[in-house]
């Protein structure tokens, strides 16, 4: 399969646009953590499948502080395009629907890249979590830990 893609420059109108609308602060800390998410999520050798570029994506731009403000929401909404532009709109309002808590957990360090690549391909391939997922992601979060 071949993926689409998008660009540095059309991340950080997203973004603007993000921060325009919902406020926060304008500008960009590192540009190169941006371009090398950007340019790694194309690496087909370690990011094979939609799922892979997805989580990395995601995980990334929500890690790498590569702007000033509102990294969470450009994560989900970086994320979102790209689902869009691979043919996969149809679930692009789940995806943002379950993001939105997610993307703080991740963030925080409650939710690791492998739990989140489970999250990711569930919205991707299924209608719901399994009630194993359920269970990861609530041990995740803190809950059910009380002895």
């Amino acid at each position: 399969m071949a993926f689409a893609y998008f660009d540095t420059a059309h991340a950080i109108n997203v973004h603007d646009e993000i921060i325009n609308k919902s406020g926060g602060a304008l500008g960009i800390l590192n540009i190169g953590l941006l371009e090398s998410v950007l340019a790694h999520v194309q690496n087909d050798l370690y990011y094979p499948e939609l799922e892979h570029k997805l989580t990395h994506l995601l995980y990334s731009i929500n890690k790498n502080h590569s702007f000033q403000d509102g990294n969470k929401r450009a994560s989900i909404f970086l994320s979102a395009y790209f689902l869009e532009i691979n043919n996969c709109s149809f679930r692009v309002d789940r995806f943002i629907f379950e993001m939105e808590n997610i993307a703080v957990d991740v963030a925080d360090n409650r939710i690791d890249k492998d739990l989140l690549f489970e999250i990711v391909n569930s919205i991707i391939y299924e209608d719901d979590y399994s009630e194993e997922l359920k269970l990861k992601i609530i041990y995740a979060k803190g809950f059910g830990n009380e002895d």
